[in-house]
């Protein structure tokens, strides 16, 4: 059996939620996930309730980043030989730039 879980304010975490979602998707939320630090409870619960996912600097956001860097490069040489634009990359992009800023410690202006 697994340990119980409690959240913030103590309260027990005993009621399942799921949700179905497509192979895409599931990549993309698999990406930010692994961007946020955080695990995948945790972020889909955040993210549902609108609250504020802080990422942490640690060794394996940092791979994360490097990893989804590696493959935006990949589509960018992509985009350069006459490719269309991807929404997901544009995504993916405004995902990693937004976590680079928070650990660069910038608000949302860049400043």
């Amino acid at each position: 059996m697994s340990a119980k879980n409690r959240d913030n304010k103590k309260r027990w975490r005993n009621i399942t939620v799921g949700f179905r979602v497509s192979p895409e998707e599931n990549e993309l939320i698999n990406k930010a996930v692994a961007l946020s630090g955080l695990p995948k409870q945790e972020y889909c619960y955040r993210r549902c309730l609108n609250q504020d996912v802080v990422v942490q600097g640690n060794p394996r956001v940092y791979k994360a980043l490097k990893t989804e860097l590696a493959a935006v490069l990949t589509e960018l040489k992509r985009i350069e030989a006459g490719n269309s634009v991807d929404e997901e990359l544009l995504n993916v992009i405004e995902l990693i730039a937004v976590i680079l800023g928070g650990l660069k410690g910038e608000d949302e202006d860049g400043k």
